[in-house]
């Protein structure tokens, strides 16, 4: 279980799909969980969701994007995040998620898909991953653990994509 779970504040359910019947509202949190971390971002409508791309593609670092559900995914099960005490809602949370498309300022521990979701939602950039981190060193390890296998992930599928074209 989540940190976010426990703690009640912020309740998950699985997203099965995204059709025009139960499309989630606007500014809503999307999050899909990968091989340990979560990845998040917010829901702009129209299947496309904002995101700091951050390390999700790659081990080089991508910007503030705007991009379709499936891309988002990328294969993992999105489940959506509520956050009754959001400050920033609706509109109003997809306004200032835009506000910052093409940032390219990732840091994993200081300005990440979390950071950058909650400033969206609360104003406040926080990641309770992050500072999980810090608690519970083995949850650092599981993160890096993740990240390095996302990383040999995105280094085949480069490799393999070259090889085609080529």
């Amino acid at each position: 279980m989540s940190t976010n779970q426990q703690s009640g504040l912020i309740d998950q359910q699985p997203a099965c799909g995204f059709s025009l019947d139960n499309e989630p509202a606007l500014g809503t949190e999307l999050v899909t969980r990968r091989s340990g971390y979560e990845h998040h971002g917010v829901y702009a409508g129209n299947g496309m969701v904002i995101h700091y791309a951050g390390f999700a593609k790659s081990l080089h670092r991508g910007p503030v994007e705007e991009v379709t559900v499936e891309q988002f995914a990328a294969g993992h099960e999105v489940t959506i995040r509520q956050n009754p005490a959001a400050k920033f809602v609706g509109m109003e949370a997809v306004r200032r998620a835009r506000s910052r498309l093409g940032e390219d300022n990732y840091h994993l521990l200081t300005n990440n898909c979390e950071h950058f979701v909650t400033w969206c939602l609360d104003g406040r950039a926080r990641s309770r991953q992050v500072q999980a981190c810090f608690v519970h060193p083995s949850a650092a390890v599981r993160a890096v653990t993740g990240l390095f296998r996302a990383y040999v992930a995105a280094e085949r599928r480069r490799r393999m994509n070259a090889a085609l074209a080529a």
